[in-house]
């Protein structure tokens, strides 16, 4: 058996879009879980891996990112500070929703030996469903645990849940139970 790795999904955001308010309230709600996830990836010596929207700053790399959102305050600010990745974490900018599109995270994962994947982050019926999509197609296996994804609304997040459960076989336990698993 592989390797599984913990993906942290568009995490580090400004949060200036149609919407942003309230997905930076739920996303705010999601860092204690995603901080217990991946304090026991760590434990674990598995990998973490940061796949972030580069919101067309093609010019800025990912701690460009993290300080701006820094630097910003708020629930970006607060965010961007607890979820910052530690050494030894892996990160990439991704340029539209799923995390295999035009990035080497499928490079990386072969290279990691990782045959599993949490996916954790926003938005659950956006970016998190795409890249369980192309996830599944290529054979992870796959978490996304219930209570460490958010989306403009809770019955998007709900939907995505179902869809990814039924379609693409994923397990939707809660965190406390995948990081329980990792142990």
């Amino acid at each position: 058996m592989g390797t599984p790795a913990l993906l942290i999904i568009d995490m580090v955001n400004r949060f200036d879009f149609e919407g942003g308010d309230a997905l930076a309230a739920a996303a705010l709600e999601l860092v204690p879980e995603i901080l217990r996830l991946r304090r026991s990836f760590d434990r674990a010596g598995h990998p973490v891996i940061y796949a972030n929207d580069n919101f067309t700053d093609w010019k800025g790399g990912f701690p460009h990112l993290v300080a701006s959102c820094q630097a910003q305050g708020g629930a970006s600010g607060a965010i961007a500070s607890s979820l910052a990745p530690a050494p030894g974490h892996f990160h990439l900018l991704k340029p539209k929703h799923s995390a295999f599109l035009g990035t080497p995270l499928q490079i990386l994962l072969a290279q990691l030996a990782v045959d599993r994947l949490v996916l954790t982050g926003i938005a659950t019926d956006s970016c998190i469903l795409a890249t369980a999509q192309d996830a599944h197609m290529r054979d992870y296996a796959l978490a996304i645990p219930s209570d460490a994804t958010a989306a403009l609304t809770s019955r998007r997040r709900r939907q995505a849940l179902d869809l990814a459960r039924g379609a693409l076989a994923a397990s939707t336990a809660k965190a406390r139970s995948v990081a329980r698993a990792r142990r």
